[in-house]
């Protein structure tokens, strides 16, 4: 089974670009990680300015099982990435890390690493709006909520209605992150939209009885949102 190991890094803020270039350049962890099969950096994103904590960076590195990250963690303390790993803790205050596992229903789930980019990529910079959700009811009945109707909800939409489209939809391993925990990864298609989420109040209408922002309400009230942006060359876009 696939695993993710999602870190959010608190990047000194003159040291941005050596970080980053820590990530993408020959020697790197993209580099390092292709020269076998254990795992591949998927994405790399900064949260964007003006939208949270400054100088925030979020990797997602896709792991092939549960034995490739006991490889991956001896190497990044003992063994051949331990360099890289000192010479970039000098450029972050701190990194919290999470090891996560797609629901069932993600339409991310398992990957051949093999066949994910080992190089650095060149794209246009994408969106994404990542959700952390924490619900007051048991974690599997939020998740397949999310599953059954969110998910639909979204995927059921006019092309030029999506304002989102949910990538991966993840959740921390046992003893791996806060519990319950489910975390929704999500492109945004339309930036029109998202402008309009932000610069308007929310209709009536679509916080009534039967609507998916009151029966939610059911499951959690309490969630966090990053808005995040892809760098050109992230793997994944």
């Amino acid at each position: 089974m696939t695993l993710y190991l999602h870190e959010c890094h608190h990047v000194i803020g003159r040291h941005e670009e050596a970080f980053e270039a820590a990530y993408r350049d020959q020697g790197g962890w993209m580099d390092r990680l292709g020269q076998g099969d254990d795992a591949r950096l998927l994405w790399y994103a900064n949260q964007v300015h003006g939208t949270g904590p400054a100088y925030r960076v979020i990797t997602i590195t896709a792991v092939h099982d549960g034995a490739a990250w006991e490889r991956l963690s001896h190497r990044a303390q003992r063994g051949d990435l331990a360099d890289w790993t000192r010479s970039v803790d000098a450029l972050r205050r701190t990194v919290t890390a999470k090891v996560l596992t797609p629901v069932p229903w993600s339409p991310i789930g398992d990957l051949d690493l093999a066949a994910e980019p080992a190089r650095p990529g060149d794209h246009e910079p994408t969106l994404f709006m990542e959700d952390t959700g924490w619900p007051h009811v048991p974690l599997d009945d939020y998740l397949d909520y999310w599953g059954d109707t969110y998910l639909p909800m979204l995927q059921n939409l006019p092309e030029r209605m999506r304002m989102l489209e949910i990538q991966a939809c993840w959740t921390p391993m046992l003893g791996a992150g806060l519990r319950p925990e489910g975390i929704l990864w999500q492109r945004i298609h339309d930036l029109d939209a998202l402008m309009a989420l932000f610069s308007t109040e929310v209709p009536a209408a679509y916080k009534a009885p039967g609507t998916y922002m009151a029966d939610a309400l059911a499951y959690r009230d309490r969630w966090e949102s990053r808005l995040l942006r892809t760098s050109p060359w992230s793997p994944r876009h």
